[in-house]
């Protein structure tokens, strides 16, 4: 009788604290980002290459605050190559945990493959005595590999729990359990027997029936192509504006107000948004509170688009790629 064909994984290391080297087994907080490879996670997990075939492809080595658009792009070309055109069953990214999101986000919007795509990271450094870094990554591993990850877009796992890349959200700065759903919660999570339970599907437009997954992202020169630059104002009791002003005699072409409360700024600050949207920058209201939904506002006419329940930093991505595309209200 002959055994199953091993199940073929991309593993892709991005740096983060992950991957994050420190002087002392107890030191949380100073580290090295971008130390270990993928080769040293594997080495650490001798399981996870018995039971698959993992290629390593060990594509930066940095901060997450440093990924921007052009890596989402670059990153998102090689994962779609590597989904429809080298046989890969399933991608596992690690990532620092910082902005891990945003890039889940952008692929959850822009690739073209309904196979598993799952992003992880850690709290504490690769070889900090209680690191979930190992934890995190066998438990991406299993959900990369898993059948019934197929079709729920980019995956984010974390903590024994996985998220849809559209509804997560880091909430603490060093506590193990920071990613959450606030607004939906988790949609599966990693049993003691490694089973892979899904309690709920992502229903939002995603990966191959999300319409930005059709569009180019790179010029004839194989570079990729600059996406509009988007702001994000953070709104603040009494604030005056003056960030808005900023932003009119740039070259950004939308705005993304983290407003207070259910979407709300100063009269300062709606003044200074009232002539970006004569100069034609589009903008969107979103809200600093961290959960529930964004409305529109009758007192606010047709100032802004609302968020709903995305967080500034997501409406951010969002309206980056719909200004792309094209799309007006």
């Amino acid at each position: 009788m002959s055994q199953d064909p091993k199940k073929r994984v991309l593993l892709i290391t991005t740096g983060g604290t992950i991957s994050a080297h420190h002087q002392s087994p107890l030191d949380r907080a100073q580290y090295c980002s971008g130390h270990y490879l993928g080769e040293d996670f594997l080495k650490a997990l001798p399981e996870v290459s018995k039971r698959y075939d993992i290629t390593v492809k060990n594509y930066a080595r940095i901060s997450s605050t440093e990924m921007g658009s052009d890596e989402w792009i670059m990153l998102k070309m090689a994962w779609d190559r590597a989904l429809n055109d080298d046989g890969f069953d399933g991608v596992v990214i690690s990532h620092g945990t910082n902005t891990l999101e945003e890039t889940a986000y952008f692929l959850h919007l822009t690739l073209k493959s309904d196979k598993p795509v799952v992003l992880t990271g850690a709290q504490r450094p690769f070889t900090h005595l209680s690191s979930d870094a190992l934890s995190n990554l066998y438990d991406a591993f299993l959900v990369a590999t898993s059948d019934s990850s197929h079709g729920k877009g980019v995956l984010v796992v974390a903590n024994n729990r996985i998220y849809s890349a559209r509804d997560v959200t880091k909430t603490a700065t060093y506590h193990l359990e920071t990613f959450q759903s606030p607004s939906a919660g988790p949609i599966g999570s990693i049993e003691p027997d490694d089973e892979v339970h899904f309690t709920a599907i992502p229903m939002k437009c995603h990966t191959l029936n999300s319409a930005f997954s059709t569009f180019p992202f790179l010029g004839v020169d194989g570079k990729p192509l600059k996406l509009p630059k988007v702001a994000i104002s953070y709104s603040y009791s009494g604030a005056e504006g003056v960030m808005i002003e900023a932003l009119l005699d740039t070259h950004y072409q939308g705005i993304v107000v983290a407003g207070t409360g259910a979407g709300r700024v100063s009269k300062a600050e709606e003044i200074a948004l009232k002539k970006a949207q004569q100069q034609g920058i589009a903008l969107v209201m979103s809200s600093r509170v961290g959960s529930g939904h964004v409305v529109k506002i009758e007192s606010y006419e047709d100032l802004f688009i609302p968020s709903r329940d995305l967080n500034p930093q997501k409406a951010r991505i969002l309206l980056m790629l719909g200004i792309y595309a094209g799309y007006s209200k």
